[in-house]
């Protein structure tokens, strides 16, 4: 595999539709925005590396307890009562409009920027790739976004056809 420096940042679909008179993802009761904040706390009080492996943690979970996530991934559970509070929206609100500026209107997530490089909403997977095959889609997702011109690349996930 290749070495990579991951710098995680925040993209809140919460945020990014929140204008919106129909939210594209049907969170018409604000549920999207419960993770977003715990993120943020988490990224806020943390740092991006602990963002990142609290994110690899939720990716566990069966339901909308974070806490499991949070102590897996070395972090204070009471993080988890950021959820509720307003107080992380405008981070979210900045850190997400931060994405979009460096991609355009119309994205969602995830949104990958290379440091002095290119950046693009994407690759959307519907199976995680491991070792050396999530080196060549890096590779390959690297050589298509520096491509002048590109822009979108879309299908319909394999166990649908």
């Amino acid at each position: 595999m290749r070495p990579l420096d991951i710098r995680w940042r925040l993209l809140s679909l919460a945020a990014l539709n929140e204008h919106l008179e129909v939210d594209p993802e049907g969170d018409t009761e604000g549920y999207l925005w419960l993770p977003a904040r715990i993120c943020a706390a988490v990224e806020l009080a943390h740092g991006p590396a602990a963002l990142g492996r609290f994110y690899e943690e939720t990716q566990k979970l069966d339901g909308w307890d974070w806490t499991p996530a949070l102590e897996a991934a070395g972090l204070p559970p009471e993080l988890a009562a950021a959820a509720e509070s307003t107080d992380y929206d405008d981070h979210l609100r900045a850190s997400t409009a931060e994405g979009v500026a460096k991609v355009g209107p119309h994205v969602g997530t995830p949104i990958i920027a290379v440091e002095n490089g290119p950046a693009w909403f994407g690759p959307v997977i519907s199976q995680i790739p491991r070792g050396e095959a999530a080196g060549a889609l890096w590779d390959a997702t690297l050589v298509v976004a520096a491509t002048p011109g590109f822009h979108e690349l879309k299908g319909v996930p394999h166990a649908e056809i």
